[in-house]
């Protein structure tokens, strides 16, 4: 299977189903009440591709220039920018997109959470325990056996893009758990059991040297699952806060505090 052959039957065609999804509620249902609508949702979404591929980019580009996971040059466009094929840039691109389209889907339909219990305690013990595991993960980037690289790598380059979010509104992703997690774990879920197909297409490849070798369905690397999940965390997080009236509230309160010189 080609990797356009890969982008089209299995991010393209949910992209199309959830948008027309996505235009038919726009004409059925009212506006979100606790969530920003239209228009701001489209920019949020677009906002997450650009920092996608920012973010991603360098990253990636070392993986492959490490031979940390490969890709079939018979099976790939031939345009390569540093050292990854167009349809691996065009993956992030569609991925973030995908989910967004699914945090919309869930966000018009989970019904709103009871009375929210804002905790400042909790953003930052949520904060501690997340810096923990990315102290631990560059640890053994630096220092671990060869095997823990990828795992590693992925914690390493992911967490600190968790930490504002933890830091800004933990209480407030607690809070909208439902909708956290049926984001993340769909469509988590679903990119892993799509690259089973692609693992067995060899339209790319992990490397065993850089992996701890636990493998679901006997294929399917622990690394790719843990990658992800992350990235769906990264992206669900996003748009709740970005879109939550709670989190709106949380930082014209903490700017006009500013702007008095309060603490």
């Amino acid at each position: 299977m080609t990797y356009f052959g890969f982008l089209l039957r299995f991010l393209v065609l949910p992209i199309l189903v959830l948008l027309l999804i996505t235009v038919r509620d726009e004409r059925r249902y009212p506006p979100m009440k606790h969530f920003q609508n239209g228009r701001r949702v489209w920019a949020i979404i677009a906002l997450h591709i650009g920092l996608a591929v920012i973010y991603t980019t360098p990253w990636d580009n070392y993986l492959v220039a490490n031979g940390v996971w490969t890709y079939n040059p018979g099976l790939v466009s031939g345009i390569v920018f540093g050292y990854v094929p167009l349809e691996e840039y065009l993956f992030f691109v569609l991925e973030t997109f995908l989910s967004g389209l699914w945090w919309w889907f869930l966000a018009r339909r989970l019904p709103h959470p009871p009375s929210f219990k804002p905790s400042k305690a909790g953003r930052w013990i949520a904060f501690a325990i997340l810096f923990l595991a990315w102290t631990v993960s560059a640890a053994l980037l630096f220092f671990g056996h060869v095997r823990w690289t990828y795992l590693s790598i992925i914690l390493f380059w992911a967490l600190p893009a968790i930490f504002p979010q933890f830091l800004i509104g933990a209480d407030i992703l607690w809070h909208y758990r439902r909708l956290v997690g049926f984001g993340i774990l769909v469509p988590g879920a679903y990119l892993s059991l799509m690259d089973i197909v692609a693992l067995r297409a060899t339209t790319w490849s992990i490397s065993k040297l850089h992996t701890t070798g636990v493998l679901f369905f006997g294929i399917l690397p622990l690394e790719e699952v843990v990658f992800f999940f992350i990235t769906n965390v990264l992206i669900i997080f996003g748009m709740t806060l970005m879109l939550s009236n709670l989190c709106r509230e949380r930082f014209f309160a903490w700017k006009d505090r500013r702007f008095r010189g309060l603490p």
